[in-house]
């Protein structure tokens, strides 16, 4: 999958870097979306139509859909949509938005609060987190929209065969196995994963597991899966919407003591666009609330394992959602 570490990526310094990878990232650049769609369940009276909208997003594959997502659905509602998907890492397309050289998103709220704010430590509610985002973000020129369910955040998975042998399905069962069975609990998570307070280490004292150096293998992210599903380990950091959870049948632990941080999606607009239009409010927000993992890790999966264009699967997914019918 093409994606950072974690959309989550920490960058330390991120405000001096921003005027830099502004002027680095194409931002001048972009091409107009040209979708043939009318308005379906939105869009209806087209409150948009006179608008002209640039839409972005980072460069990972969930964000590249979501991106095109927004773009088709404004189309539908009337606007005239530029395409500036696809800015590398997190902080590119943040400060487009801001700084109004685009005017809309989908990011996530946790990003926002620890990346972004400068926060240490995560709010365990989602909305919460999303309220204080919004509130924090209001200074800065960005109104959050109401935040989908879809939250793309760390957790642990295992395959099949080892679901049905060890029967866990939280981590505080999977550490309860380390402690009965040590052989049986072996990890493979990426490097930073394993160094992260948010991480692995976090992890572990949350949970009181101890998973010996010997039972702990460090690769890349994209291989961490493949490894998990011949059972080469039996457990594997995954982040959860992630489409080969679902083509390998994999099944993710419960983070039933709330440690990982909320990563979930939500509208992130430049404030004085949504001021002028205001429709994009409504336009917008019956999709957002159709976003969940089930339909993200779907719609992930047709892009990484499939190899389809991450704008068709978008348009597709409207599409059959009856947000917006063809011309």
């Amino acid at each position: 999958m093409r994606r950072p570490a974690h959309p989550l990526l920490r960058t330390g310094a991120a405000a001096a870097l921003a005027g830099a990878l502004l002027a680095a990232c194409g931002l001048t650049s972009g091409s107009p979306m040209a979708d043939q769609v009318d308005p379906g369940s939105i869009g209806q009276g087209k409150p948009l139509d006179g608008a002209h909208l640039t839409v972005t997003s980072k460069e990972f594959t969930e964000q590249l859909v979501l991106g095109a997502i927004m773009g088709i659905a404004f189309q539908a509602a009337g606007a005239d949509v530029l395409d500036r998907t696809g800015i590398q890492g997190s902080i590119g397309a943040r400060e487009a938005v801001k700084k109004g050289q685009a005017d809309a998103m989908y990011e996530y709220t946790g990003t926002a609060w620890i990346t972004y704010q400068g926060n240490t430590k995560p709010i365990t509610d989602p909305h919460q987190q999303w309220v204080a985002v919004r509130e924090a973000d209001l200074k800065n020129g960005i109104t959050w929209l109401p935040a989908a369910r879809l939250n793309n955040t760390y957790a642990l998975a295992l395959n099949q065969a080892n679901s049905r042998k060890y029967k866990t399905t939280s981590l505080s069962e999977v550490a309860a196995l380390a402690r009965k069975e040590p052989g049986a609990v072996s990890l493979c998570v990426e490097s930073e994963f394993a160094s992260r307070e948010d991480g692995l280490p976090g992890m572990q004292k949350a949970y009181g597991l101890n998973i010996p150096s010997s039972r702990l293998q460090k690769m890349d992210g994209g291989i961490i899966y493949t490894q998990v599903s011949k059972g080469s380990c039996t457990y594997g950091e995954v982040f959860t919407t992630d489409g080969r959870i679902r083509a390998m049948q994999l099944e993710v632990m419960k983070d039933d003591k709330h440690f990982f941080p909320n990563y979930n999606v939500a509208p992130e607009i430049n404030s004085k666009a949504l001021k002028k239009y205001p429709a994009m409010a409504e336009v917008i927000e019956p999709v957002t609330r159709k976003l969940n993992n089930t339909v993200a890790q779907e719609l992930n999966a047709k892009v990484d394992v499939q190899g389809k264009d991450p704008h068709q699967v978008a348009l597709e997914w409207m599409e059959q959602e009856g947000f917006v019918k063809k011309k």
